[in-house]
């Protein structure tokens, strides 16, 4: 749910009119709080399974089921505690109804790719997929080592493999925290590497109500630690390199040997480069792109080995959670360049030299420099477009490169219709997400070469000695070009539901009853909207209050002034507003962006 007050400034009526924006959403999700068992799907015996028609040389049990509460798949899946998760067959009864849901064409005999963050109870999850693919005539599971492949990674293999893959489950839930008391999830990419929609999402909630059978393969776990294929019967498992087909993706989009160029310069600090894998995914992805591929010093990696929990960790790359980099890229002598991805693998966080580039000014800055700096944009991008939260600066690199422009709901599965309708190519969200049309998820390494591209064509004329030019030089060069959009996300993490919702309806009121002209202190409204989108099957536990507060400055003099500084009168307004303290009880926010 949303509510959306633009305002226009009029501290001086002599001077133009400046456009500012406050956003308050709720994202409310409810797990369920049933007891967990110990075992996933029940056992195969003659007394609870009997055995069906089998696929050529597997012998399948039909496993007794019955419907199972709290199924309905998200934008992003279907993300629920590990607990419930582990109740019997919730795992393997989502699965099968997926199965259900799909034309057989879709998967029978046909190759699906599995992958997952290397998070906890992934290396069980695995194998129940596999089990059930198996079951239900799946012809080959191609699955990462160890059972790990990054979301975007996901999606690229889709593509490359395409003439014969038809889609690809992801065991994720994203940036949200690992280990046996927190999150756990699974989604299904269809076969252009993008999300389900919505018409296969549904069907799968409504089979999940109605399901009373698992096909389940009887065959014996896996070893997916080593590479190579298992047959069983006509159905096949085949253990794959994660990095290969993503790093070979990566190589025909950016110029490999003109970053290498820049991060092998011996006149940057004395580690020019440092990304944070924060003990996700990217992990196993850092070392064969940054440091043999590209040159970065070994050191260079951060908690670059996949942990099940992260290492303790809350894998979301913003300045709160990504602490580590935070602490050495402002520290003294700290690195040029600083990067983090989250537990996917699909966002991203930029930083320069005691400098935090947003989210939303990244995404700008990647599409005003794509052409000259990323071979793969060459030709110019077709099209740009964020989310609706985001800042309005990459509306005005749109603006003046010409380009067809498109305002979108949040979910990456908007954003992918417009490319496979060839109208976008490079599109973003205030979350930490950046991507483009190479493939159908965002993506957290694109991201970080996009930047490092940038960083390395403006710099590739350097003479040894020469003053370079850094991440803060480009940011502040392109404000300087199109303006600066002040931006700042304040989350409220983990509120009581009931006081949220009253904010809500308080805020619902008050919007009704609002029109052009009223006047809040120095700014008068200018339009107010009321916006619900509800996504019942992703999050995390309670209820998570965000507010988004932007303003356009064109006053070159202004543009380095500090965003909560600059802000300031914004975010009092906001919380005035919106009675925040006063309907949550939280004086301060868990993140600020």
């Amino acid at each position: 749910m949303w509510q959306s007050l633009d305002f226009l400034e009029s501290l001086d009526k002599e001077k133009l009119a400046l456009r500012s924006r406050i956003f308050i959403s709720l994202h409310l999700t409810q797990f369920a709080t049933s007891h967990a068992h110990s075992l996933s799907i029940k056992a195969s015996s003659s007394s609870s399974s009997t055995a069906i028609a089998d696929p050529e040389g597997i012998k399948v049990n039909s496993v007794p089921t019955k419907p199972i509460e709290g199924q309905k798949t998200g934008t992003s899946g279907l993300r629920k505690k590990v607990k419930v998760f582990k109740q019997e067959n919730y795992l393997a009864n989502w699965i099968q109804a997926l199965f259900n849901s799909l034309p057989p064409e879709d998967y029978k005999n046909g190759h699906l790719v599995l992958g997952g963050d290397g998070r906890y109870f992934n290396k069980e999850a695995a194998q129940i997929i596999i089990k059930i693919a198996a079951g239900n005539g799946v012809g080959k599971i191609m699955v990462g080592r160890d059972g790990i492949m990054s979301t975007p990674a996901v999606s690229a293999v889709i593509r490359k493999q395409k003439a014969i893959a038809n889609g690809g489950f992801i065991m994720s839930a994203s940036h949200n925290p690992g280990g046996p008391e927190y999150d756990w999830g699974i989604k299904f990419n269809y076969s252009s590497g993008q999300p389900a929609p919505e018409s296969i999402t549904d069907k799968i909630y409504g089979n999940t109500l109605s399901i009373s059978e698992i096909k389940m393969a009887d065959i014996p776990d896996v070893d997916l630690s080593s590479l190579g294929v298992t047959n069983f019967g006509n159905f096949s498992v085949e253990v794959v390199d994660p990095v290969s087909d993503y790093l070979e993706l990566m190589e025909n989009v950016f110029d490999f040997p003109l970053i290498r160029s820049l991060l092998s310069r011996s006149d940057f600090r004395y580690k020019l480069f440092v990304f944070d894998a924060m003990h996700a995914v990217t992990g196993a992805y850092a070392k064969p792109i940054f440091v043999e591929k590209l040159g970065a010093k070994p050191d260079s990696i951060l908690n670059g080995v996949p942990l099940e929990d992260f290492g303790h960790g809350h894998p979301d790359p913003n300045l709160t959670y990504a602490r580590d980099l935070v602490a050495i890229m402002y520290g003294e002598n700290g690195p040029d360049f600083g990067a983090a991805s989250d537990g996917d693998g699909d966002r991203n966080m930029i930083l320069g030299k005691g400098f935090f580039v947003t989210p939303s000014d990244s995404v700008a800055i990647i599409a005003a420099n794509a052409q000259e700096a990323i071979p793969y944009f060459k030709s110019g991008p077709k099209g740009l477009a964020r989310s609706m939260p985001t800042s309005g600066a990459l509306d005005r690199v749109a603006e003046k490169l010409k380009l067809p422009f498109f305002e979108v709901p949040t979910g990456w599965k908007f954003f992918g219709n417009l490319m496979d309708a060839r109208k976008l190519s490079v599109c973003g969200e205030e979350s930490f997400g950046t991507g483009s049309d190479h493939i159908r998820e965002k993506d957290g390494i694109w991201a970080v070469l996009a930047w490092l591209s940038i960083v390395a064509h403006r710099n590739k004329d350097k003479k040894p000695g020469e003053k370079l030019i850094s991440v803060s030089d480009v940011v502040k060069a392109h404000w300087a070009t199109y303006g600066r959009n002040f931006f700042s996300r304040y989350d409220y993490e983990e509120c009581e539901s009931e006081g949220a919702n009253k904010m809500i309806g308080y805020l619902r009121d008050l919007v009704s009853k609002s029109k052009a002209g009223d006047k809040y202190g120095n700014y008068v409204l200018q339009f107010a909207d009321d916006f619900a989108y509800t996504d019942p099957g992703t999050g995390s536990a309670g209820a998570t209050v965000r507010i988004y507060i932007e303003q356009f400055e064109p006053d070159v003099s202004k543009h380095e002034m500090d965003a909560q500084s600059a802000l300031k009168p914004l975010i009092d307004l906001a919380l005035s507003v919106s009675k925040l303290r006063d309907f949550t009880g939280r004086e301060k926010p868990t993140v600020i962006t």
